[in-house]
């Protein structure tokens, strides 16, 4: 059966480097019967502003909070094909909170990030119905989730904008193949979405580093071809450089997708990845097993 599981993953992360949708693979053997799932709860008015919420069954109080947002070039992406990542970061004892923004071409910058705001402070507000510690409260994204992710801890606009602080209200930021420091854009559709080239610069989230955010952790593949590992040293180096707390971890044989993938259960032995993004929800929110 393991090894049936183990098959069925595989094809499921094969299918996410496809484009894909991973539905019907990776959740479908990531489910469990440990796991209470909430799904399809507003944080706003607008219809993707929903998000799942995916707790242990034991009704343990003081859980890590942790606020997922996938990836998707801020066009595409939806939060029932992540269900596996709710699982997964269930499994580890955490509160998962999985949740949908707006896309392109509905919205362009920064909506995205207002939506991710709001999702965060939902979280927040709601933690202690679900076991969870509001004041133990992580960001995790992958791609342009983590991009959001990041932005959320780097630059105080956003959580500023629904009554909270980074610096006092997050207890790390996880960025998985996260761009950090994407200028020049060549893609025409990212033109549109980033704005005028005139203001571009104030999109980018290492223009918005002063030292003061959570501690950072930035996951990256050696073998990624479409955000390169260089956005990650160099968003780790301007955080160092200003005093801040940063933390980078490269996979060498990992790729863009796989980074994320291998938080599943059935593909934690591609790489350590959820075992070294528990290790710091776990040091960062002082959370014991």
């Amino acid at each position: 059966m393991r090894a049936l599981a183990t098959a069925c993953a595989v094809l499921g992360l094969a299918a996410m480097v496809a484009g894909c949708s991973t539905t019907g693979v990776l959740n479908a053997v990531s489910a469990s019967p440990a796991v209470a799932v909430t799904k399809d709860v507003a944080y706003g008015r607008e219809a993707r502003q929903r998000l799942d919420v995916y707790a242990p069954k034991a009704r343990v109080t003081g859980r890590p909070v942790v606020v997922f947002f996938y990836g998707g070039s801020w066009d595409s992406g939806d939060k029932a094909d992540y269900a596996w990542v709710g699982q997964a970061l269930a499994g580890q004892g955490y509160v998962a909170v999985v949740a949908d923004y707006r896309l392109y071409p509905r919205v362009r910058w920064p909506d995205f990030l207002r939506d991710s705001a709001l999702a965060t402070r939902w979280a927040r507000d709601h933690a202690a119905a679900f076991g969870g510690e509001p004041a133990r409260l992580v960001v995790l994204g992958h791609s342009a989730g983590a991009y959001n992710a990041i932005e959320l801890a780097v630059d105080r606009r956003w959580l500023a904008a629904v009554g909270m602080d980074p610096q006092h209200d997050l207890r790390g930021a996880v960025g998985l193949s996260g761009p950090y420091d994407f200028l020049p854009l060549k893609s025409e559709e990212l033109k549109i979405i980033f704005g005028p080239e005139v203001g571009r610069p104030d999109t980018q989230p290492i223009n918005h580093v002063d030292g003061r955010s959570p501690p950072l952790l930035l996951i990256t593949g050696d073998r990624d071809t479409t955000v390169r590992p260089g956005n990650s040293d160099r968003l780790a180096a301007r955080v160092r450089a200003a005093g801040g707390a940063v933390e980078v971890i490269h996979y060498p044989r990992l790729d863009h997708v796989r980074t994320v993938g291998a938080l599943a259960g059935p593909l934690r032995w591609i790489a350590p990845v959820m075992r070294d993004t528990a290790r710091f929800v776990d040091q960062r929110t002082g959370f014991s097993r």
